[in-house]
Formats: C-alpha cells, sequence, structure tokens
C-alpha cells in the first residue's frame, strides 16, 4: 500500500515490471491511497492524520501490518528473504507493506502497525522507495525459489 500517485513514467513501468514478476509468485495487491486534495492550508501534522485515516480504512481485521520507516530494521537481501519466508508462514491473514506519504506516518498508523522495516539509511523520494521496495520483493521471491536472481 502506498500513498499518493506515482507520476514518474520511468518509475510507473519499473514498478509495473517487477509487481508482475512478484505475481508469479504470490498473490500481490498494489493499493494507492489518493493524494490529498486542498491540503495546501493543512500542516504536516493534519496531511499526515487524513492518509492515517485513508490507510487505516484499506486494512482489515487480521492484517499484518509493516510500515516502512526510516526506524525500522534493515536487512540484508537474502536475511529479508527468509525473514518475508517466516512472516508469510506465520500471518493468519495479509502481509501488508505500507509507504507512507512525504510527512511519514500518523500516530494512528504507527498504533496498528506489527513491524517497521527500513530500505537504507538513506533517504530516497518516495516514488524511488516503491520501485525500490517492489524489486527486492522480488528479489527475496527469486531467492526463496532458487533462482538466479541473487550472486553471493
Amino acid at each position: 500500500m502506498v500513498v499518493g500517485k506515482t507520476v514518474d513514467k520511468n518509475f510507473i513501468n519499473g514498478i509495473n515490471d517487477y509487481i508482475e514478476r512478484v505475481k508469479h509468485y504470490i498473490p500481490f495487491d498494489y493499493i494507492v491511497i489518493p493524494d490529498l486534495k486542498n491540503n495546501k492550508n493543512m500542516s504536516f501534522e493534519q496531511q499526515k492524520e487524513k492518509e492515517g485515516e485513508m490507510i487505516l480504512k484499506e486494512l482489515q481485521p487480521g492484517d499484518f501490518v509493516v510500515l516502512l520507516d526510516e526506524n525500522g530494521k534493515e536487512f540484508k537481501s537474502r536475511d529479508f528473504a527468509v525473514w518475508f519466508e517466516k512472516k508469510t508462514h506465520a500471518v493468519g491473514k495479509r502481509l501488508v507493506f505500507v509507504i507512507g506519504g512525504p510527512y511519514g506516518f500518523s500516530e494512528s498508523v504507527y498504533g496498528v502497525c506489527n513491524e517497521k522495516i527500513s530500505l537504507s539509511k538513506m533517504t530516497f523520494s518516495h516514488q524511488m522507495v516503491r520501485l525500490i521496495f517492489v524489486e527486492q520483493l522480488y528479489r527475496a521471491m527469486n531467492i526463496l525459489n532458487g533462482g538466479p536472481y541473487h550472486h553471493d
């Protein structure tokens, strides 16, 4: 689940390519929370709250919610694959990854998350994070299935 539309056609093409690759391995939905309308007069906190309300509406009871957050746990690709495999077997319902808006998550979203992961200590644009994450998810699927995608 991502907050806001991806606008750069290069990112859109890359994201869609990796989504299709991931779908060869697992069921995968890419949910886009719409951009806020009339947000120019809103503070960053108000924007996070409104985005948080929309995120919470998309969640279902029993979802295991993982936020992509700068303060989350970092993984090497192979370790992420192992973590992902364990979660898919342990989670009762959906495993939901959430990429927030430019100002992060509201306290209400942090309140429902089960875990936080970070892609890097570096800062990336939210559009780039989307591409990097779906590529890493595909890489994890490939690792778990013995594919040639990961080189040690």
